[in-house]
């Protein structure tokens, strides 16, 4: 076939809607290897033995990417989709979200193990991103075989800061309900994925941090450059494109050959003029020398912690929040219960640094997020040679590293039943024993549960443990939905106000946005905002329109009655019944088909003055 016969044969597949430019050389590319989009690629998940090599090989890519991959897998459970993350060679490492739409993905084999490279699964977001190191969007038809077309894909590559792939994050759906913001989110969590590998890897080294937009600086979207002696030897794609450069700078280009002028390292935020004149608001710090063990990235020093200005704490929760922070000083577990979305994590942080161990660390663990046969080595650590593809060292294990500080066990409904004894063991003994080793080693460590399930129903069923229940519930604390917040239109607002630039929401869309159910609760609602701001040009005034249709028809949908509404509907109806039969209660309690007593009662308490009992 020639690429023209292609070309044709698939645009007469995608209709009217162009392709872009990466799937048109990424369906050139496939016909140019042979592959046969009608032939269904047989595709297995490797062995056991294998995918845990492969996965111990991604062990530091996974735990950098482990905040993003969960606020990901929180949109993909809103939007009935799934998250994947992939190494560098397009193997799936793992794969979370909405267990629907995941059993229609494992008929295509879109789970972890399997290579979803562009020669072996044929046009795809994660195969095409990390062939053209950059994000793109697969729609239904326009994967290459015929058997994908159910998903819509899209996928953004994780770059190093020297340049190389790290591996791709992707947002999988059905093609008939992909979110059309999804490039946007992985925009977001890839910016903060590579931000935080630039800037806690590099000791003794100067970090250049600029942005033409002060507010900027200092956020995972600013530029970022770092000097060695004064050499630029690392950076991110904001900070090369900001400047004009590219990767080949590295290593050759000096700090003076930038920037005629410099600043001192610590003078905080100046402007700084390059080369061609233009002007940039930018800071200068110095990585202090490696002296010890560098802090794993996606462990942050609680005296970091800043509240979130995406959750808001009602003044219940903030009170919860002052008893949390008392029991943890007194060593008495706590376990958060709210929806996905609502702030758990946010709640135990803030209970984190407000304690005594605030200057210690935070290990946050999603217990559903850690492939089943991986997650006991993952906690508990395991020693050298304890299994084929352990590391030569061995690993410390997440609870380890949360010596001194908390653990965070997110979504602890979800562990496996098999694993709840051994963390039940080491809750009640205080001392942990890697896989492999005969000993116990002795741990200190706060420890805060959450979940979205019922726990006691899940008790009830078997599949939780009573015990462990009993023992991680101590005190329990429920983080209301985002619905039941009173004042919504105030809390769009605000949650819009942080997000800052010059964009403004007209009332219309602000009514609309705030009468959505939003069951991805905060993290739904900010992650459209998101998209919101990124879609809008500079000084526009959003209205109602801009909003994707399936708010915009959920907002239209006449909203049920709250039970303050339900009680005026039924005393309106009451008072309209006396007045029709001239007062007379008993009459008009026989035409709304409720008892005398009930009507008498209802309108005396209502209006604090006597009906006639006639």
């Amino acid at each position: 076939m020639t690429a023209e016969t292609l070309m044709a044969a698939r645009r007469s597949l995608v209709g009217d809607r162009r392709p872009s430019e990466p799937v048109l050389r990424s369906w050139l590319r496939c016909a140019e290897a042979g592959l046969d989009s009608a032939v269904r690629p047989t595709l297995e998940p490797m062995p056991d033995h294998a995918l845990r090599q492969v996965v111990e090989r991604s062990f530091d890519l996974r735990r950098l990417c482990r905040p993003e991959v969960e606020a990901l897998h929180a949109e993909a459970l809103a939007g009935g989709g799934i998250v994947v993350l992939a190494d560098p060679d397009g193997i799936i490492l793992d794969s979370l979200g909405s267990t629907d739409f995941a059993a229609r993905a494992v008929q295509v084999a879109l789970r972890p193990g399997v290579p979803w490279s562009e020669s072996s699964t044929g046009t795809n977001a994660i195969g095409a991103a990390l062939i053209e190191r950059q994000a793109v969007s697969v729609h239904g038809v326009e994967h290459y075989f015929e058997g994908h077309r159910i998903l819509s894909c899209a996928a953004m590559p994780i770059l190093g800061p020297r340049g190389n792939t790290l591996g791709v994050l992707d947002l999988s759906g059905p093609a008939s309900a992909h979110p059309s913001h999804a490039l946007e989110l992985l925009r977001r969590a890839v910016d903060g994925v590579e931000h935080r590998a630039l800037t806690t890897g590099f000791p003794g080294c100067e970090i250049l941090r600029l942005h033409s937009d002060p507010a900027l600086v200092g956020t995972p979207r600013e530029g970022v450059l770092v000097f060695d002696d004064r050499r630029l030897v690392a950076a991110n794609r904001h900070g090369l494109s900001l400047l004009g450069l590219d990767w080949a700078g590295l290593d050759h280009l000096a700090l003076a050959a930038l920037f005629p002028d410099t600043i001192r390292p610590g003078a905080g935020v100046a402007m700084l003029r390059d080369r061609a004149g233009r002007g940039f608001h930018a800071r200068i710090d110095r990585e202090p020398p490696a002296t010890r063990r560098l802090s794993r990235p996606d462990l942050p020093a609680a005296a970091t912690v800043v509240p979130d200005p995406d959750i808001a704490l009602s003044p219940e929760t903030r009170r919860d929040l002052a008893r949390a922070v008392r029991l943890l000083d007194a060593g008495v577990s706590v376990l958060i219960q709210g929806e996905t979305g609502t702030g758990k994590e946010v709640f135990a942080r803030a209970a984190h640094a407000g304690s005594r161990r605030g200057a210690k660390p935070f290990v946050a663990v999603n217990c559903a997020a850690l492939p089943e046969s991986l997650i006991e080595a993952e906690l508990f650590g395991y020693e050298a040679g304890a299994f084929t593809g352990a590391r030569k060292a061995g690993s410390r294990g997440l609870l380890r590293e949360a010596e001194g500080g908390l653990v965070f066990l997110d979504e602890i409904g979800d562990m496996p039943l098999t694993l709840q004894s051994r963390l039940l063991r080491v809750l009640q003994e205080r001392e942990v024993t890697p896989v492999g080793a005969s000993r116990p080693i002795p741990l200190d460590v706060a420890v805060i549960c959450a979940t979205h399930r019922r726990l006691p129903d899940l008790v009830a069923a078997g599949a939780f443990r009573a015990d462990l229940y009993f023992r991680i519930a101590t005190y329990t604390v429920g983080l209301p939905p985002l619905r039941a917040y009173p004042d919504r239109p105030a809390l769009v607002r605000r949650l819009w106000s942080n997000l800052g630039g010059d964009v403004v929401l007209d009332e219309g869309c602000e009514a609309a946005l705030a009468a959505c159910d939003w069951p991805g609760n905060f993290r739904q609602l900010v992650g459209t905002l998101r998209a919101l701001r990124a879609l809008a040009d500079p000084g526009e005034t959003l209205t109602r329109d801009a909003l994707p249709a399936d708010l915009k028809r959920q907002a239209e949908a006449p909203a049920p009655a709250a039970p303050g509404q339900l009680d005026g509907i039924a005393l309106e109806a009451m008072r309209s019944a006396l007045a029709a039969c001239g007062g007379n209660v008993s009459q008009a309690a026989r035409r709304l088909g409720i008892s005398r007593s009930t009507l008498y009662r209802r309108c005396l308490s209502a209006s604090g003055e006597a009906v006639p009992r006639g």
